[in-house]
């Protein structure tokens, strides 16, 4: 791919999901804190990109996070990157399953069991997951990232022009949000620049990755537009109202439109995240029996089926433990994008430099600068988990495994 296609590969792998819970972000912590925060992070997420991108150029042999782990931490490195990347993965399929259910809710009035829906859900998901390849996977791509857009488009006429809308009270600082709240708004932007993850993989396939830095910087810049153009707009004109997923914040008619238009990501984009699981576990059971990863028979079909439907069943289990959009975005953040978007890419900057950290004065500042990064994934994983956890015991009427509408 040219540094142009692999641009929209980005954009369309990384704009789903996480924008939805942005202008909820600005209303736990204000107008003005909320929109530093989605700039600043933006920033240091395109400075880490940009350093997976060098470690890419550095070892042209990585095309996944495992990869990277093996080069510098050996077998222990690579499985516990490979563990840590499905993770991932599942808890997004869980995501996307919670997704499904809070529209079906929304698009039924409620009309069935929150734990019928998201089975439903799981269902849907892991039929659309048995095919072993994904033809046609970028064009889902954009199909998905085009659907969210236009719903958030939706959304933000929608409130914009609700009667009214002018007079709806915001605050441009929130001082009475409690801690884990603020910082609960923290890991819910950092899951909106969820994209790094993918990096390693979507690098390897240009032409010439050396180029990356283009394709990057073209996704930052949109994201970090995109992402406080829509948060701020919402928050304008929704005020304390605001729900998240975002989409519940406008009239009852422009939700269910904007659901609808919204249900390629949430379908769609759970099934791309799956494959790649699914896929990334079938290729290490196949490793003693390499003939099974070309192979049609039943053999090779059981396996396929087998982890599929287990990763399906253990992201359907997460979602409806955790019935909050909000919670869930933030548990993920604090538990893998802590590392994957920020902590790691410190560490790997130094190990590429290792030697010369204090060579010149330029190095110098760049290793305080990295060093501040792994800081800075260990504080968001240990606070993370803190108010992420804090949130789900003080939430009310969110019970696990509920028939209790969650829209």
């Amino acid at each position: 791919m040219g540094w142009v296609e692999t641009a929209f590969v980005l954009i369309a792998e990384t704009v789903s999901l996480g924008i939805l819970s942005l202008p909820s972000t600005l209303d736990a912590v204000g107008l003005i804190p909320g929109v530093i925060l989605l700039i600043s992070l933006g920033i240091i997420a395109t400075y880490t990109g940009y350093v997976l991108g060098q470690f890419k150029l550095k070892y042209p042999q990585v095309h996944t996070f495992a990869d990277a782990g093996m080069i510098c931490f050996g077998p222990p490195g690579y499985y516990i990157c490979a563990i840590g990347q499905v993770l991932f993965l599942v808890f997004i399929m869980a995501a996307h399953i919670l997704s499904f259910s809070i529209m079906c809710n929304v698009i039924s009035d409620h009309s069935m069991c929150t734990i019928i829906f998201s089975a439903i859900g799981l269902a849907l998901s892991a039929f659309g997951t048995i095919p072993r390849t994904m033809k046609g996977t970028v064009l889902m791509s954009y199909l998905s990232s085009a659907s969210v857009l236009g719903a958030v488009f939706i959304c933000m006429f929608g409130v914009g022009l609700a009667p009214g809308a002018n007079s709806v009270t915001f605050k441009w600082f929130n001082r009475g949000t409690q801690f884990y709240t603020a910082f609960g708004a923290v890991t819910n932007i950092i899951f909106a620049y969820a994209g790094h993850v993918a990096f390693f993989m979507v690098f390897s396939e240009m032409k010439e990755p050396k180029h990356f830095w283009k394709s990057l910087y073209a996704l930052q810049i949109l994201e970090i537009i995109l992402y406080t153009v829509t948060a701020i707009v919402i928050y304008r004109f929704t005020g304390s109202g605001v729900k998240s997923p975002a989409l519940g914040s406008t009239s009852p008619l422009l939700s269910k439109i904007a659901y609808g238009i919204a249900s390629p990501t949430i379908v769609v984009a759970g099934i791309i995240n799956g494959h790649v699981a699914v896929k990334f576990l079938f290729m290490i059971f196949a490793k003693k029996r390499p003939h099974l990863v070309s192979s049609n028979g039943f053999a090779a079909n059981a396996l396929w089926i087998g982890i599929l439907v287990a990763l399906w069943i253990v992201a359907w289990v997460i979602a409806s433990a955790i019935p909050v959009f909000n919670h869930l975005l933030g548990l993920i953040s604090a538990l893998f994008l802590s590392w994957f978007t920020y902590g790691i890419s410190g560490y790997f900057w130094m190990y590429m430099n290792w030697g010369r950290l204090w060579a010149t004065r330029w190095n110098m500042m760049l290793t305080v600068l990295n060093a501040g990064i792994m800081c800075m994934g260990s504080v968001i994983m240990v606070l993370g988990l803190y108010s992420s956890v804090k949130a789900m015991v003080n939430e009310k009427g969110s019970g696990c495994f509920s028939c209790a509408d969650n829209s």
